[in-house]
């Protein structure tokens, strides 16, 4: 199979904080042009300084170069992997026995102390006491893309005829995570691949990529698309949830991480994406709109998003 010398799109996120209506209405076009067709987009100008990404990355690095018994004490039996350290051997694709060449840490979200209703779904955060700074510089980026992927997704919702604030509601304490994850070096002849191809579950995701060469995407022509890395830019893309509630008008798109070739494959690769999640009891529905004669409603039967976060982990290899 040829590799497609396709680029996604990479869109300017100013132009939708700009006061112009113009500017704006171009974006969400844009936008939801790229998702439609994509699945994915490129946002540039985002605001989040680059200490605060360097700064991640810094102590991410430092977790994954412990001794492997220091870092497997951060494995939590039972908890499906949502927080602290998850392990080589664990996590694969959806539909493959094949482990990915892999290791992560879950950060996810801080709940105020007086929610106490959604603690069962939100367990605690554990932070790794040998690195200092660690939560400091994780959850500060977990909040910094929070914000990005909240004002991406108002100007999904204007794309698809709803208020500007449809999604506000539903993922303000969204049940998402940050996951540091370290690829090892490998060889030329390694079996299995660093993340097999695979759709993402939740609503968004956005990528703060470190450099290394990697990412890959399906296009329509089953050809394979490679994301490179651009400094400043952070990949988004459609998770599995948006594309129900969206009847697939916004696709879920299937994408991998590949072994590289030399010298590449001989490096750890690191990345960071934040998977954003609505809150757990937020009901995932088809949305009128989105349902025509050409395109009937898929999803006749809503679930929970934690019911659907648990179906899934189960597939991949997480929760049993």
């Amino acid at each position: 199979m040829t590799t497609s010398h396709e680029r996604i799109p990479i869109l300017d996120i100013r132009r939708f904080d700009e006061q112009t209506v113009g500017d704006k209405q171009a974006f969400v076009d844009d936008i939801g042009a790229s998702f439609r067709r994509w699945g994915f987009v490129g946002i540039t100008h985002h605001g989040i300084p680059d200490e605060v990404i360097s700064g991640a990355y810094e102590v991410m690095r430092k977790f994954f170069a412990l001794p492997e018994d220091v870092r497997r004490s951060y494995f939590i039996e039972g908890l499906a992997g949502a927080r602290g350290y998850t392990p080589f051997g664990i996590e694969h694709a959806k539909d493959s026995d094949t482990a990915d060449l892999k290791e992560f840490w879950h950060v996810g979200r801080e709940l105020p102390a007086d929610m106490t209703a959604m603690r069962e779904t939100y367990p605690p955060n554990v932070w790794p006491k040998e690195i200092a700074g660690f939560k400091e510089a994780t959850y500060g980026l977990y909040e910094a893309l929070d914000h990005l992927g909240r004002r991406v997704l108002k100007a999904v919702s204007l794309h698809l005829g709803l208020a500007e604030d449809f999604f506000e509601d539903k993922v303000n304490y969204g049940n998402s995570i940050l996951r540091p994850l370290h690829y090892p070096p490998i060889s030329e002849n390694s079996s299995g691949v660093r993340a097999g191809r695979h759709e993402d579950i939740n609503l968004i995701t956005l990528l703060v990529g470190s450099g290394e060469p990697g990412l890959q995407i399906l296009n329509n022509d089953n050809e394979w698309v490679p994301v490179d890395t651009i400094p400043g830019t952070i990949v988004c893309n459609v998770g599995d949830m948006l594309q129900m509630m969206t009847n697939h008008v916004l696709p879920s798109t299937t994408h991998r991480v590949v072994n590289p070739p030399p010298p590449y494959c001989h490096e750890s690769r690191y990345s960071t994406p934040y998977f954003l999640h609505p809150n757990s009891d937020c009901l995932l529905e088809t949305l009128p709109g989105c349902v025509t004669p050409d395109n009937p409603n898929r999803y006749p039967n809503a679930m929970t998003a934690h019911e659907y976060l648990t179906q899934r982990l189960i597939e991949i290899g997480l929760k049993s």
